[in-house]
């Protein structure tokens, strides 16, 4: 089985249907998706979902940040199987299990790996849809893939990350143990 590193983008915000409550509303522009077996990055646009349903039918475990929040529930409409039961691992909701906060992607990666996001805000995503310039709106989604993958690869070899305190400025050092094997345990594929 494959471990994927996933992230999409959507063609409209929050704003546009009524607010956070209604996530499954939201429509998606575009996935981009890391697969380690292949050891290369994939995209995806809405006419190719299905063939990216099939991609992550092999996949035994599922890799994202803000994955169970938002990338999922966007996601699990355009699939007939049920993509919630996919096994996944959020490293959002690891940090907040462990911090007790969240963080963004871009702050986190700035501390840990050095890297800034394309853009901060993921409504430029949205923009540059709106705009048709896919070729922009595929290499903002894949740098986001890369860097939740180089932060996913780097807290497993040091099984920690560095997460700045809000209040101090100080990083403080927040132990993460990715068990994978207890993730694909405890939940099913179909």
């Amino acid at each position: 089985m494959d471990k994927i590193v996933i992230d999409v983008e959507t063609k409209n915000s929050f704003a546009d249907v009524g607010g956070q409550q209604f996530i499954k509303d939201l429509q998606a522009s575009f996935v981009g998706v890391y697969s380690y077996n292949k050891d290369k990055y994939f995209s995806f646009f809405e006419d190719q979902f299905k063939e990216l349903e099939g991609f992550l039918k092999g996949a035994g475990l599922i890799v994202g940040f803000g994955l169970t929040r938002f990338d999922v529930p966007v996601m699990d409409k355009y699939f007939e199987m049920n993509f919630f039961s996919v096994p996944r691992l959020d490293i959002l909701d690891e940090i907040e299990m462990t911090a007790g906060r969240r963080i963004s992607l871009n702050i986190l990666a700035k501390t840990n790996i050095g890297i800034e996001k394309t853009q901060e805000s993921g409504l430029e995503a949205i923009r540059l849809y709106r705009e048709g310039k896919m070729e922009e709106l595929e290499k903002y989604c894949l740098q986001d893939v890369r860097i939740t993958k180089e932060i996913y690869d780097l807290t497993k070899k040091q099984g920690y990350l560095l997460v700045p305190n809000r209040v101090t400025g100080e990083n403080e050092r927040v132990s993460l143990n990715f068990n994978e094997g207890e993730m694909i345990k405890s939940q099913s594929l179909f």
